[in-house]
């Protein structure tokens, strides 16, 4: 130590060096996921977006057939469902 350390600067780093050892702690009790189970996640988070929407298309092109009415249903449902998939999806999240 130089003179200008005093008591308060071996403090800090000897807290520095606790916070260090309890990170890399914690890294090796909890390690980083692999890059397939993120590669997996984003495919689950896509498809749970994608289906609802997919579901809201097809059921409003139906009911527009059936009816003749253009596109008066198929833009609310694919909305509907769209908004269902990204409500899905974010709950997914949260969970994990």
């Amino acid at each position: 130590m130089s003179e200008t350390d005093g008591p308060n600067e071996s403090g800090k780093l000897a807290e520095a060096a606790r916070r260090a050892a309890a990170r890399t702690q914690g890294a090796r009790e909890d390690p980083e996921p692999s890059l397939g189970m993120r590669f997996g996640q984003i495919g689950i988070l896509g498809w749970t977006i994608v289906v609802p929407t997919l579901v809201g298309l097809f059921a409003g092109r139906w009911l527009d057939r059936v009816f003749e009415t253009g596109v008066f249903f198929s833009a609310p449902l694919l909305m509907l469902g769209a908004a269902f998939g990204f409500w899905s999806a974010w709950r997914w999240m949260h969970r994990q």
